[in-house]
């Protein structure tokens, strides 16, 4: 790490030129072998901030010469909702934690597989838990597709920009704001991707359909239109809405219908492009006393019914699934024959990181969620599915333990997290989708 601006602009002078925003790379060798990993390392941990702006800012501005950019996937969706693309559902993945290395192994597969859309993403409560801001999800990101000679665009959202009921009744106003405030953060990292989670609003004491959404359509329709007046004058952003809470009762079509219908009369401006839907999963699974993960009665026609109409009723890309990491393997190319849009991947690799990492440190992040988390253990979880539920609010804490892993001990993680995105990357039909992407993006 560079202990600041001036060591950090001598150590980078002879393999990046930057005259103004203008950037000339001199020596791309040096610049993916080694300098890229002590600039993101210096981005991530330096104690000042000016030093991690630099830091970012020269991530940033290398990329963009290199043919890396932040982008929206909106014109790729509007292709699907007009009925130009189909066959394969995009992965929206959320890196919890080694977020560079984890990257690094998701673009190593897309060049091998000439993978189009990958989305990466990071939900609101995740961005608290395990300490990555927006800002620095980003260049952790980017940072990675430089390393492994990628090149094209990156889809960075966010996922789950949710509101709190509770907090919602009382003071709406203020509730609604700190979603603002996220967006306006969101978007000057370069997150142009987001979906707005006011699902957790839906009534379902109320007697029509209609009524039980209206509070979504409400907060949904609002914060559309201030996505709108913030993004970029290039740029559309992407926006995702939510009509089923993930892990309450299963979406159906009136519900949609009833959203949509009551959404598009309330917006003035592009809506959203695609539905997330509740089709029976949780997020993370549900873990029985012993650990183990509890199978679940997935309905895949919610995703087809409402997918279908998505489409050709309202032009959407589609529906979308939460909750599916921790699902069995011979599941997830059903989600392509049902038509799904894009499905959230998370739980199940934040599972292999535990799993196949050093037992001494798991054994440390372990000790740390019994300590500091035993006011959230519910009275009949066994010690198993409390730690299971709780330990990835350790992620933040032990962030930089799992960074400066020796290359030993990391390995055994990101070859088995490689393993996983490849099955679901095969299964979900993305290889050679890059063509595809390039025809819209």
């Amino acid at each position: 790490m560079y202990k600041d601006i001036s060591q950090l602009q001598q150590a980078t002078a002879d393999t990046i030129k930057k005259e103004g925003s203008t950037i000339t790379i001199r020596d791309e060798v040096t610049l993916r072998s080694s300098l890229i990993d002590s600039l993101i390392f210096t981005a991530v941990f330096a104690p000042e901030d000016s030093l991690k702006s630099a830091a970012r800012e020269l991530i940033l501005q290398t990329a963009k010469t290199l043919g890396i950019y932040p982008a929206s996937i909106f014109p790729l969706y509007k292709a699907f909702g007009e009925g130009k693309v189909q066959g394969f559902t995009v992965p929206a993945l959320n890196v919890r934690a080694l977020t560079y290395d984890t990257a690094r192994a998701v673009f190593r597969l897309m060049n091998k597989h000439q993978i189009g859309p990958v989305v990466f993403e990071i939900a609101r409560s995740e961005i608290e838990y395990t300490d990555q801001r927006p800002d620095e999800y980003t260049h952790s990101i980017l940072a990675a597709a430089i390393k492994e000679q990628y090149t094209g665009p990156v889809f960075l959202q966010g996922d789950h920009f949710q509101l709190s009921a509770k907090r919602y009744l009382q003071e709406p106003t203020t509730e609604i704001g700190r979603i603002q405030a996220l967006i306006d953060e969101s978007i000057a990292a370069h997150f142009y991707n987001i979906d707005i989670d006011a699902s957790t609003l839906v009534d379902l004491s109320k007697q029509s359909v209609l009524e039980q959404q209206q509070p979504n359509i409400t907060v949904t329709a609002a914060l559309t239109e201030y996505i709108r007046q913030k993004q970029p004058s290039s740029t559309t952003i992407s926006i995702g809405g939510e009509i089923g809470h993930i892990g309450g009762k299963n979406s159906t079509v009136p519900e949609f219908e009833a959203f949509m219908d009551g959404y598009l009369s309330e917006i003035h401006t592009p809506g959203i492009s695609k539905v997330s839907v509740q089709t029976g999963t949780s997020h993370g699974g549900i873990p029985l006393p012993n650990g183990a993960i509890a199978e679940v009665n997935l309905d895949f026609s919610v995703l087809s019914s409402i997918g279908s109409i998505a489409r050709d009723r309202y032009h959407l890309g589609g529906a979308v699934q939460h909750g599916a990491s921790t699902l069995p393997e011979t599941l997830f190319e059903r989600f392509v024959e049902a038509g799904t849009l894009e499905i959230h991947l998370a739980t199940g690799f934040q599972n292999i990181v535990f799993q196949a990492m050093p037992e001494k440190l798991r054994q440390e992040m372990h000790i740390w969620t019994k300590e500091n988390l035993e006011k959230e253990r519910e009275a009949e979880w066994t010690d198993e599915q409390f730690v299971y539920k709780t330990r990835k609010k350790s992620l933040g804490p032990f962030k930089k333990q799992l960074w400066e892993l020796p290359d030993t001990e990391k390995k055994p993680i990101i070859d088995a997290l490689s393993t996983q995105f490849e099955l679901l990357f095969r299964k979900l039909h993305v290889f050679e989708t890059k063509d595809v992407m390039s025809t819209y993006i």
